[in-house]
């Protein structure tokens, strides 16, 4: 199946070249200019993915990121944000919202493509040996893609959702930010490793009451005990 790609953003040279390279890989393209559009075509025919500039007219990225992820019809679909350089904060933000990547302009379409495939893979990456997971309280289960805390539901972005099952398939070990970046992201060489720290931070928030089933063992990385953590 060829996959279709969502490009929003609102000067149209960049649209033009994304559309170009984006089709000379393989890809089917669809645009859109603004927030409105762009919801109205997620929503109708989702996208295998969207590349969303966080500079927008109206509506900024940031807020239709928001959206999208809040959307039980778009929520699982992958988000790489365009931001200008030096745009730290929006960075963070846009990540915390649920977005999986994010390319600095100006940028070069061959890293932006190799990004793209990275993120439609990681949903045919092989899955761990164990379906169902389970950590006292916690349970994750691949076959209906979803995690309980305490036996209620929550709603995770994809992302999320595979460093979870990493952390809890492998179980009492200690993840670098590398490692994990290389495992999860698809990165094979180690960028911005506060894109971890951030969806952790996120992953946590989500668990609430079992937050602390995630342990950050400093200077390291991440891991979920082998114990069940003490109650609180």
């Amino acid at each position: 199946m060829q996959h279709r790609i969502l490009v929003v953003d609102d000067e149209t040279d960049v649209i033009d070249m994304l559309v170009v390279n984006l089709r000379g890989a393989g890809f089917q393209v669809s645009t859109a200019e603004d927030g409105a559009s762009a919801l109205a075509k997620a929503r109708s025919e989702p996208p295998s993915l969207i590349i969303l500039d966080l500079m927008l007219p109206g509506m900024s990225g940031l807020e239709i990121c928001k959206v999208f992820k809040s959307d039980t019809v778009t929520r699982h679909i992958p988000v790489i944000m365009l931001t200008a350089k030096g745009e730290e904060v929006d960075k963070i933000v846009g990540l915390e919202l649920g977005a999986d990547d994010y390319v600095t302009k100006p940028f070069s379409p061959r890293e932006l493509i190799l990004r793209v495939n990275r993120s439609l893979r990681r949903g045919k990456d092989k899955l761990p040996a164990q379906e169902k997971l389970t950590i006292g309280e916690l349970v994750l289960d691949h076959a209906r893609h979803e995690v309980l805390v305490k036996g209620e539901p929550v709603d995770l972005t994809a992302t999320e959702f595979r460093l979870l099952a990493l952390l809890m398939d492998r179980r009492g070990r200690v993840h670098g930010r590398d490692r994990l970046l290389n495992d999860v992201w698809g990165y094979e060489s180690a960028i911005d490793t506060r894109t971890v720290d951030t969806h952790v931070r996120r992953l946590r928030e989500k668990l609430g009451p079992l937050a602390n089933y995630i342990e950050t063992i400093r200077g390291v990385g991440y891991r979920i005990s082998e114990d069940e953590p003490a109650r609180t």
